[in-house]
């Protein structure tokens, strides 16, 4: 009921003002989004490569419908990635897109507009020397953002692409998705969907992922095991031992903020530990789906409110 609720409130234009309006919630929002800009994007790179984790930057928005919006976006991205070219960042930093930000909301040729948006993202990577992971967000897009990825892999075979163990369909997505360098995220999933297409008990979406996770890790290709759950890492390293992958053959995603103690101890031990980070004014909805994914989230955020008044 109470993740439902936060869901909710993340889509909810009256509850967006209040929060943001919030000056004490300030350093609540500064723990999971690094910043507002390109300048604040690559500092907190800069400092999480010096502590030897790598980074997957996400400029934040979603669900754009303003085409001026999506050329500042993918012009954004452009800028960014020419930077990682000049800090010499090469694949230790690479960026992830949402491709609802980038054109695939506006209207019936979205997915051409997106499509052209993410080529030329993926243009700049190619010469920054790095990578493109496509995020998936709710499961209405979810064919049209395979779509995207099958033609960008065509001229970018590296393109990454996240999937979400909650939906019923994701164990099938994973077996078409495991040939040789196919980069795939496997994730929980964040966003309300319906009992039709998604599985909503925690028991039941842990066992989809770790079904999954052993397709991908089964596989051919390069699985990204994003997740917080200290079950699932170690169920990650017994199939990592079971099919005789290296640290190299496949990477840990953890979110900016959260269990930083665990992201360092995963990257001391060898094992590739990447941090989704966040960045840019448009950060509202991540915020909330955050604080529905875990209650520790949701007592951080109400402390803060509570020290504030």
């Amino acid at each position: 009921m109470l993740r439902s609720a936060l869901l909710a409130a993340s889509r909810s234009t009256r509850f967006r003002k209040t929060i943001e309006g919030a000056r004490p919630l300030q350093p609540v929002i500064a723990r999971f989004v690094a910043g507002v800009d390109t300048g604040d994007a690559l500092q907190r790179t800069a400092d999480l490569l010096a502590a030897e984790l790598s980074v997957t930057l996400d400029y934040l928005g979603e669900e754009t419908r303003d085409v001026a919006q999506v050329e500042r976006t993918v012009a954004v991205y452009e800028r960014l990635l020419a930077a990682f070219g000049d800090c010499g960042f090469g694949r230790l930093a690479e960026v992830s897109v949402k491709l609802s930000a980038v054109g695939q909301s506006l209207g019936v040729d979205g997915n051409k507009r997106a499509l052209e948006a993410a080529h030329r993202i993926c243009v700049a990577a190619q010469a920054a020397g790095t990578t493109v992971t496509l995020d998936m967000e709710d499961h209405t897009t979810t064919d049209a953002t395979l779509e995207v990825l099958r033609a960008l892999r065509v001229d970018f075979p590296w393109v990454g692409v996240a999937l979400q163990a909650y939906l019923h369909r994701t164990e099938g997505d994973c077996r078409d998705l495991v040939g040789a360098g196919s980069r795939v995220r496997l994730c929980k999933g964040a966003y309300a969907e319906p009992a039709s297409v998604a599985y909503r008990r925690k028991a039941e979406v842990d066992r989809s992922y770790i079904r999954c996770l052993r397709v991908l890790m089964a596989g051919n290709g390069y699985p990204m095991v994003a997740t917080h759950d200290p079950r699932i890492v170690a169920v990650a390293d017994v199939f990592g031992e079971e099919f005789a992958r290296l640290p190299v053959d496949h990477e840990f995603q953890m979110l900016y903020g959260v269990r930083t103690r665990e992201q360092q101890r995963i990257a001391e031990r060898g094992n590739v530990m990447r941090v989704y980070v966040p960045f840019g004014d448009d950060w509202y909805g991540y915020f909330m789906r955050r604080l529905a994914e875990r209650p520790a989230n949701l007592l951080f955020f109400a402390r803060a409110l509570v020290k504030g008044r």
